[in-house]
């Protein structure tokens, strides 16, 4: 029996991208109890538009989002960082969670956001707007829990980063701070 669902978002579309392995990674790391699920239609959302975000008539991928995301107990968020920020496709996953106005499913979910990108900083900046867009969106934004890992092609162009013990440890911590969350929220 799971105790704690943990929605995971990954910001890139390449099945082959350094996030989804680090996503990959961070559900090998669960402890029991805990299940992490990745979210597998990002790409099949269509771009927010609040003509066809009708109740009774949303989109089926939009609908199946926010079912994922009112389900969770928490999200994960593994984005790389696209110019300087986050990639459209999460951005847009954000916006349809915001909505409905008062009855957002991602309104008060606990959310914390992590990545790794080619550059030195490890996706900082895009880590740093995806806490600004969930916080504006309603979410409770976990900005204590941060994991940025630079030059993510070099470090992991031979490796998993399943196979990085620093990685495995550093994972650990953000799964686990997290469910502590969860678990806080619940206690409260």
């Amino acid at each position: 029996m799971t105790d704690t669902n943990i929605l995971v978002l990954v910001g890139s579309l390449r099945a082959g991208s350094t996030n989804r392995q680090l996503a990959e990674a961070a559900i090998g790391v669960a402890p029991e109890g805990v299940s992490l699920t990745i979210f597998e239609g990002l790409s099949d959302i269509p771009f927010y538009n609040e003509d066809i975000d009708v109740e009774g008539n949303v989109p089926a991928a939009a609908q199946a989002f926010r079912d994922a995301v009112n389900a969770a107990d928490a999200v994960l968020i593994v984005t790389p960082e696209h110019n300087g920020t986050i990639p459209a496709v999460l951005k847009n996953a954000i916006d349809w969670s915001s909505r409905p106005f008062g009855g957002s499913s991602i309104s008060g979910k606990p959310v914390a956001a992590i990545g790794s990108a080619y550059g030195q900083y490890g996706g900082v900046w895009a880590q740093d707007e995806t806490r600004k867009s969930v916080g504006i969106a309603g979410a409770r934004v976990l900005s204590d829990i941060t994991l940025s890992i630079p030059e993510s092609v070099i470090r992991f162009a031979e490796v998993h980063p399943k196979d990085d013990s620093e990685v495995v440890e550093k994972l650990s911590a953000v799964v686990a701070a997290v469910v502590a969350e969860v678990t806080t929220e619940v206690a409260a």
